[in-house]
């Protein structure tokens, strides 16, 4: 048995992948499971992707399978209150984390969130170049499942994978974090120059050096260079950099534009930049792309000064 904690549009999907493959599966929705299991359908997140059969969703978390793994399909900047609120239920379990980014406080990602609150959980990551949409269609993808235990990142990877779903495995759950959150701010930066009517060319630009701070931070944290040039990396930049379809993209379109952007959607892109800021400081980790989508998000800067203050750095090699 399977459950997916969180009835976003993501952990929905996952939800509706995992059961059209023929096993059972419980997704706990925070509100609104009544009307989800009524109707087959979470109509406001994905209202054109139908509930398997196999498919039961519940808001009683007393009432979750007793075994099998638990996918976190909870907002990053979440993950710790939920995980202190239900630790009893949560601990000693699998738990596989979906989201992306750092925690604002702690500056931990989803896998060293999970081992500092709950010790005696098996912690895992699930991350790569997805969108809810495409997942909940069938449409395939492929994915990064990062744990440190070698045994039980084979034995979720089996669980896991679906016709439309290929895992690939890692125990670099280092790397895999920080692909994640760190594309996310490369992405606002991204939809910011589009907005701004930059051009493709300049985009690509800011995706190779976006890249470049991404691998920076991550291998001075100790991630493997093969993992920032996965799935997990490289492969969720190309996608989350290039396609309306991500929060993070849009939010940088508005800033661009000078438009309003939906305050009520997450974009985990904001908290991660502001925490990579403080946390490249104390590293002495040079990252002014990040730095730049900090200061835009807190409005400290406009696009124009953002790009000024990038052209004017000082020349040097690649």
């Amino acid at each position: 048995m399977i459950t997916v904690l969180g009835a976003g549009a993501f952990g929905t999907s996952l939800a509706i992948s995992l059961a059209h493959a023929g096993q059972p599966v419980t997704l706990w929705a925070r509100r609104g499971a009544k009307d989800m299991q009524a109707r087959r359908l979470n109509l406001r997140r994905l209202p054109d992707a139908p509930f398997p059969e196999s498919l039961l969703v519940t808001e009683a978390l007393n009432a979750l399978p007793a075994d099998g793994p638990m996918i976190l399909a909870v907002p990053m900047q979440e993950l710790r209150g939920f995980l202190q609120d239900n630790a009893t239920i949560l601990g000693g379990r699998t738990l596989v984390a979906a989201c992306k980014g750092l925690d604002l406080t702690t500056h931990l990602g989803p896998v060293q969130t999970l081992q500092t609150l709950l010790p005696d959980a098996q912690a895992a990551l699930l991350t790569g170049p997805s969108f809810a949409a495409d997942i909940a269609q069938g449409l395939p993808t492929a994915l990064t499942l990062a744990c440190a235990d070698p045994a039980v990142g084979k034995a979720l990877q089996q669980a896991l994978t679906t016709p439309n779903l290929r895992l690939y495995r890692t125990t670099d759950t280092t790397g895999a974090e920080l692909g994640g959150a760190l594309k996310n701010v490369i992405a606002i930066a991204c939809g910011a120059c589009i907005g701004k009517n930059m051009g493709d060319s300049a985009r690509a630009a800011l995706i190779t050096r976006g890249f470049a701070e991404m691998q920076r931070l991550a291998l001075r944290r100790g991630a493997r260079p093969e993992t920032l040039t996965g799935l997990s990396g490289f492969g969720d930049l190309a996608l989350t950099c290039t396609s309306e379809l991500s929060r993070n993209y849009r939010y940088g379109l508005a800033l661009g534009r000078n438009t309003p952007f939906d305050s009520a959607l997450t974009v985990e892109g904001v908290a991660t930049a502001n925490a990579v800021v403080a946390w490249a400081e104390e590293l002495g980790v040079d990252m002014p792309i990040c730095t730049a989508v900090a200061a835009l998000s807190r409005g400290q800067y406009s696009v124009s000064d953002a790009l000024h203050t990038l052209l004017s750095r000082p020349l040097k090699e690649e």
